[in-house]
């Protein structure tokens, strides 16, 4: 049999032949690489210029007026207070002032550290079909500058127009309670709890003004039903003591405004939505508009972080 033996010549063309094959699958490969990272940055800048897209033309988009209400109102909620600002402002430029823009400007000013605006704001509601929403600004205003006895007032106002809610109820008992009116608090805050039992803000104002009663036990019972934290109970039972210890409901404020020099903020219970005049924590810490206190506290978020019992101006609305 004979044996063929491959020419040199032959050899050389399968060789070359293989070099050529390698290098077009690398180059194939190469480009494939090339054209992924390239396709990637184009979807991150497609993606960043949608989201910024998204973020200018918010209100533009919109069709009617109640759907950017409830736009602004879904961005108050989530804490963005000075961006809703700028889309009040474009809601007013495109369907005019009304009692709901109005309410929502009010709320804003007041959470950015504007009360004096805020304050004009709200009574200009006062003659609209949203006055409880006014009197309840301007109590928690009052309530603020720790002016509880007119905080009370204020707020009962707000509780006549609308008397089933929880929040204001809450806010009432409190204020009354701070104004050194024990036995006017316990109605409202006795209707919050049983409207909204697991609330804890209406739990600890509860075993507060069953502290300031002087109903100990019962203050105890219902803190260990409620399984309170330890901060909790030590912030209701010194804001007990200082009212017991208060001459007068005009030393009662000015006892708890002094304090403010000491502790800045409520850091007693995590809650969506809070109000100034309450057991509760503050969700800006000293710095309107800031997002959450947990951005710049990290304790805020723990549940035995060191509580106040400061009213602040801040608050979901």
């Amino acid at each position: 049999m004979r044996t063929i033996v491959p020419s040199a010549h032959a050899s050389g063309l399968r060789a070359a032949a293989y070099v050529a094959i390698a290098g077009l699958v690398l180059a194939t490969a190469g480009c494939a690489a090339t054209k992924d990272h390239y396709a990637a940055s184009e979807d991150a800048q497609q993606r960043q210029a949608f989201e910024a897209a998204s973020e200018t033309k918010t209100g533009a988009n919109i069709d009617t007026q109640a759907t950017y209400i409830k736009v602004v109102d879904q961005m108050q909620q989530q804490g963005l207070w000075f961006a809703s600002l700028a889309h009040i402002d474009a809601l007013e430029q495109r369907w005019g002032i009304t009692p709901d823009s109005t309410r929502l400007r009010a709320d804003a000013l007041r959470q950015t550290g504007q009360a004096d605006l805020a304050e004009i704001s709200y009574k200009r509601l006062l003659a609209t079909p949203m006055a409880s929403a006014g009197y309840r600004g301007l109590g928690l205003i009052a309530g603020a500058r720790g002016y509880y006895a007119e905080a009370a007032q204020l707020l009962k106002q707000a509780q006549r127009r609308t008397p089933t809610d929880p929040l204001l109820l809450s806010d009432l008992g409190y204020a009354s309670l701070r104004a050194g009116q024990v036995e006017e608090a316990r109605l409202p805050l006795m209707q919050a709890l049983q409207l909204q039992p697991d609330s804890k803000q209406a739990q600890a104002n509860v075993a507060l003004y069953l502290e300031v009663s002087n109903q100990r036990d019962q203050a105890t019972a219902l803190m260990d039903a409620n399984r309170m934290p330890e901060a909790t109970r030590a912030a209701v039972r010194e804001a007990a003591r200082q009212m017991r210890t208060a001459g007068s409901p005009a030393v009662a404020a000015d006892a708890a405004a002094a304090s403010t020099s000491n502790v800045t903020s409520l850091q007693v219970i995590r809650e969506d939505s809070t109000f100034p005049l309450a057991l509760k924590p503050s969700r800006w810490a000293g710095m309107g508009g800031v997002r959450t206190a947990s951005q710049l506290n990290p304790q805020a978020s723990t549940p035995e972080a060191s509580p106040s019992l400061i009213p602040t101006s801040q608050g979901t609305p």
